[in-house]
Formats: structure tokens, sequence, C-alpha cells
């Protein structure tokens, strides 16, 4: 296992480190030349496929352990990335190095955590580290133990008592491996953690590490085009749980609403079975929101099934049905059993939330249950103070309540993966969610890149496919997709991806500035465009907005005949700043330029064709140090602490008459201020 674990570190150190050096010129591509590209990229697999991956659950038979707290970190050496890895770090106590160590949460990104401006700006890798117990009894009841982390951004390498656990590319991920070989039950644990968040041509996202001169000598820099700061570390919860031997590795499911009264759940089971003859049957019970079951089934062909279920309650968006997000509890029981009874050893017991809904699409429109939907939304980031990308629950409790108050039903996942627990609030409470991969700003198309593509979009999609509020698949934002060798890149990329895409279409942001230029859009089944009208092109002029949107979007329309999405538009303000007559970087401005906007999307809605209008952005973000920056991104329409600007209250008035105007939705009674009685 070492020698594998070495021959990996190699690789890795090559991918990571080796590349940077050809970055610039991008010469070899002109090899190319002498292939058929399309063939080039056809060829292109992704790495293997993710295998299990549910969600940490308790059950009768599982139990699940937090290692979130407050872990210990130690800087690596920027000009030596790996000098941890020779001088065999994990091998014991980080506190023996005799570097460093400061006190470090997790989950949340490390740079804002202190006040070093070299930790902020660190390039390259972090050690963290902490002791656990393992109760004495988990290696009694002979039960699989695992170790399961959320994310960590954006190479991650781990060892538990100095021995190599799992290792994972790819942040805003899960990963997990079986453990219970590496731990010492009922005694004191150390796991050790290596995080380095370098980024080049064939990571996604892509970037660049440079050397420049300082005053004190060389220095490593990360350069990336993206506009957010390349947050890094143990971004979500870190688990520990456990299965029973023979257990549930898989479900994967499927559902219909079926004359809108009777529900289909088509559903697959992934067992590991360590005596096959132990487990016969799968015991499958469909609990309502109350608790009660409400349909069961015996399954002994183990593996597949289907569920019918009379007097549905479907999945419906927010404000589109009087009682959005409505969810069912599948317990899946794998059970030892003889002859038709039930009463057998239950060997496992898995739950999973499941909404009832059927999505379609043509080339006019999305529907849910048959009837189309009109998505009124954001793109978001996760984001805070302090935190970084960690995962906060206080956080993500506040702004679902706010998607809610201000009417929204949709966001996209800009630009990568968000936590699986968002994905659940998404569930519960109705949003819709375009669910985006954390390709963003991808150039110099080459092999190794799409294979690193394909392998986020993989592990994405087998981590969210049974959520109801997926209702499409992003499968890139803003690629230099005009490049010549966009078109065989994207279309390998979308035919993979729609293979194994569940039911759910493809989408994607282009930004070029012609649709004929994209070599990206003709993949897809939902147009995506981002654009900024009167900020980024003639700014401070919101008399030119209305004509040039509309005549766009057609534009696109009739290049693509398909259904038509304006995944970004906005401008920045500052909160407080006011100016009559309004102008750039107030709030007023801001309210003017949204304002001029809604016109457009009016005269598009009537097309019928036109489906969904996405703010840019959901709250203020933190981007890296810039001239045209000032703390971050200020599009929010929320500040980064999650106040509202002035275009909150109009996008909230905008964003309900849509629902009541479309779905006959309640209109808050708050939503207009009192200003007189004509009467």
């Amino acid at each position: 296992m070492e020698s594998l674990w070495s021959y990996y570190l190699t690789l890795i150190c090559l991918t990571l480190v080796g590349i940077v050096a050809s970055f610039g010129d991008f010469d070899y591509l002109e090899e190319f030349e002498e292939y058929d590209l399309e063939e080039k990229f056809a060829n292109v697999k992704p790495l293997a496929a993710t295998v299990g991956l549910l969600y940490p659950r308790e059950s009768m038979t599982r139990e699940v352990r937090s290692l979130d707290g407050v872990w210990m970190l130690v800087k690596g050496n920027a000009s030596d990335p790996l000098q941890g890895i020779k001088e065999k770090w994990y091998a014991q106590a980080l506190r023996k190095t005799g570097h460093e160590m400061v006190h470090m949460p997790v989950p949340a990104s490390y740079n804002d955590i202190t006040v070093s401006k070299e930790l902020r700006d660190h390039v390259g890798t972090v050690w963290y580290e902490r002791d656990f117990f393992v109760p004495h009894r988990w290696s009694k009841e002979h039960q699989r133990t695992w170790l399961r982390f959320g994310s960590v951004h954006y190479l991650a390498m781990v060892w538990i008592n100095g021995q190599p656990a799992v290792k994972h590319c790819i942040g805003h991920l899960p990963f997990e491996a079986e453990v219970g070989h590496l731990l010492k039950f009922g005694n004191k644990n150390r796991i050790t953690v290596m995080v380095d968040n370098r980024l080049d041509n064939s990571t996604i996202p892509q970037g660049e590490v440079l050397e420049e001169e300082s005053d004190t000598g060389v220095v490593h820099l990360q350069s990336y085009t993206f506009d957010f700061f390349n947050y890094a570390g143990i971004h979500r919860s870190v688990q520990l749980y456990t299965t029973p031997q023979t257990y549930i590795r898989d479900i994967e499911l499927n559902t219909q609403l079926i004359n809108k009264q009777v529900g289909r759940i088509d559903y697959r089971l992934d067992a590991d079975l360590v005596e096959p003859h132990m487990a016969n049957l799968v015991l499958l019970k469909l609990h309502n929101h109350l608790g009660k079951v409400v349909v069961h089934q015996i399954n002994r062909n183990m593996r597949n099934g289907t569920l019918v279920v009379p007097n549905v309650k479907p999945w419906w968006p927010y404000l589109m049905h009087p009682e959005p997000g409505y969810m069912y509890t599948l317990e899946v029981q794998l059970i030892a059993a003889s002859g038709n009874e039930t009463d057998g050893e239950i060997l496992d017991v898995y739950s999973l939330p499941v909404g009832i809904r059927s999505l379609s699409w043509d080339n006019n429109s999305l529907y849910i249950n048959g009837m189309p939907a009109y998505l009124r939304g954001f793109g978001k980031h996760e984001d805070s103070d302090l935190r970084g990308k960690g995962l906060d629950n206080a956080l993500l409790v506040r702004d679902f309540n706010l998607l809610k108050w201000v009417g929204a039903n949709a966001y996209r996942t800009s630009h990568y993966p968000y936590s699986e627990e968002s994905m659940q609030f998404a569930d519960e409470h109705g949003i819709m969610i375009v669910d985006e991969c954390p390709s963003v700003d991808t150039d110099h198309f080459e092999p190794l890149l799409l294979e690193q593509h394909m392998t986020a979009l993989e592990q994405l999609i087998h981590r969210d496919r049974n959520h109801a509020s997926v209702i499409a698949w992003s499968i890139a934002n803003e690629p230099r997709s005009w490049n010549k060798y966009g078109a065989p890149y994207f279309k390998s990329l979308a035919n993979y991806t729609k293979s194994i895409a569940h039911g759910r279409p493809l989408t994607g942001a282009s930004n070029a500035f012609y649709p004929s230029k994209c070599m990206m859009s003709q993949f897809l089944d939902i147009i995506g465009i981002n654009r900024y009208n009167a900020w980024y092109h003639s700014a401070g002029r919101t008399d030119m907005i209305v004509n040039k949107v509309f005549e766009e979007v057609d534009s696109w329309r009739q290049e693509y005949k398909k259904p038509v999405i304006l995944f970004e538009y906005g401008g920045d303000a500052l909160a407080g700043f006011h100016m009559l007559p309004s102008s750039v970087w107030s709030e007023d401005y801001q309210v003017e330029l949204l304002s001029k906007h809604f016109q457009a999307f009016d005269k598009l809605r009537k097309l019928n064709w036109f489906i969904g209008e996405f703010v840019w952005n959901f709250a203020d973000f933190q981007t890296e140090q810039s001239t045209t920056r000032a703390g971050g991104n200020k599009k929010g329409m929320f500040t980064r602490n999650r106040q509202p600007k002035s275009t909150a209250y109009l996008l909230r008035q905008r964003y309900y008459a849509l629902a009541f105007k479309l779905n006959n939705a309640s209109m808050p009674t708050d939503l207009f201020d009192y200003i007189i009685n004509w009467n």
C-alpha cells in the first residue's frame, strides 16, 4: 500500500507542480493539429466511478460521530510544498516537527481565521491534525468503521496513526474510506490531513502558480481568472460512522408523478454482501412527513424495484403550490430471513429523504409535474466572514429564510457543488437547484483537463442524483468556449454527462459575445447566458438595457432553438451609498439597473421560451485583492453579513408578483408599504 501511495504522490506532484512550467505559452497544443481533435477528446474517460457515499445517517444499525471542532494546523513551506511528505510529518505528532502550530476550526477555510497575511495568502500545503477516541465496542460488534470528509479544497491526503487512509482531488465534493484496520479501538488515535490549495491548467477550476521577487526574496503567487477568493481548508464536516459488515452501500432513485395522483419510485440498491447467503430480503417502507407508513414492499430481488404511491403528495417548488417541498422518507432494511417471514435478523437499515416529482423538458420549457416552471432566483456563493467557504449551519438557515422572504424559487450553485446540507434544505423548502460543477473560466482545453472535468461531474451527479430539488446540471461557467478546441471538448463532455444525467437536462453559463461563437451551447438542453449590460458594457447607461437584452437573448434562441435562461446580470452597489441622480456603485443605480432588466424579461416571457432570470448575486462575497474590488464583489442583493440593500426589496416585489401572476401564489401582507387611501 505504501508503494501505491508513493506512486500516487509522484503522479500528483507532477500534475500540480511540473505542468505549471508549460502553462504560459501552451505550445504543446500545436501537436493537436496533427490529429482529429474530435477523436482525441472522444477517447477520454473519467477516473473510476464513485461507489457508495450515502450521506451519514444514524439508524438502529449505524452510528455517526463528528470529528468537527478545533484542530491544530501547521503551514507548509511555500518554497518546498512537499517538505512535510519528504520529512514524514504524518508519522508523528505535528508538534514534533518544530514548526509553529495554530488552532484551526473545522469546518472552515483557514485563510481568514488568524491575523496572518502569510496564512491568508498562502500558496501550497497546510497540515491539519487532531486526536480522537473510538469506542472499544465498535471492534467487538464487528462493525465497519468509515472516515468521511464532506469537502476539502483542493487536494487532500489523509493519514491515521501515521498510515495512509485516503486521498482525493477536486474540492467541494465528499470522499471516504473504510479505516477500521488503521484504528486503535478504545484508545487515542491521531488523524493528519495535508491540504494543497494549488491550481494549475489540469485542475477544476484552473489556475497558475507564479514565482515573483519580493523585498525578502522569491514568493509564490496563485493566479486565477475566476472572480472569487480561492479559499482552502477542510470546508465541511469530518465524520466517523459505522456500518455492519453486510451493509447497504448505495441507493439510486428515480421518481415520477402519474395522472397527478399516483407517485412512482424506481429504485436500485447496491449492497455489500460479505456472506451473500446471509441477506436474502429487502424490506422497504415509505413514511410520510408525519412518520406514517403509506407504502411497504418486500423485495427478494435485492437489486431493484418499484414503489407505487397512491394519493401521493408531489414535490413542488416554492410558491408554485400551497404545499411546496413535500418530502417522504424511504426506509430500507436489509434482512436475513427464511421463508416468507420478515422477522429475521435485521442486518442494516438506512433511511433516505425523497421528494416525488416528474421533471421533463422540450425545446420551449422545463416542466415540473407537467407544469411549465419559470425560474426566479440568484447566482450564489458559499462565502461568509471569517469562515470563508466553511459550512455554517446558522448561515445556511439564514440564507434559506432570505430566499423565501424574497420569493425566489431557484438558485445556481455557482461555481461549484454546495454542501450536502444545503441540498437537503433545498429539497425541504422547495428551492430548485441548477447544480454546477467546479469548472469556471475553463480554458486551454486538453485531454487531462477533460478527464478531471468528467470526474468532477460524475462525482457531483452521483452525490446529488436523488435530490428532488436538482432540476438541471450545469457543466461549466463562462468557459473560453470560442476556443477552436471547445467544440470537440464540450461534445465529448456533454455526451458523457448525458449518459449519467439521471433525467435532468444539461445547461451551462456562456459569456460569448455572439451565440455562433460559443462552442459549448450547441450541446446543451437549456441555453444559459451571463451578460452585464450597463455595468461591464456601457457603464452608467441604464437607457441601453431593455432593447439590448431582448435582442441578444432572442438571438441565442434563434441560433439554438432551445429554452433560454439569463444566469447572470447585475452591478455592484456599496451598502448605504446613495446618489441622485443615480450613479454606478450606488444602491440607487443598482435598483435602476434591475428595474430596466425586468422590462426586458417581461417582453421575453411572452415568447414562452425564456424560462428564468437569475440576478448576480445573492450576497456580497470575497475575491482576490484588486483595484476594482473594494473588499470583494459588491453585486449582492444582501451584504456579506446578510442584510438587505435597496434592491432586495425591489426584487422581493418582482418575485412575488411573478409567483402571483404565474401560479396564483399568496402575496405577503408587508410586500408594499402603506402610502395612501385613494377613496
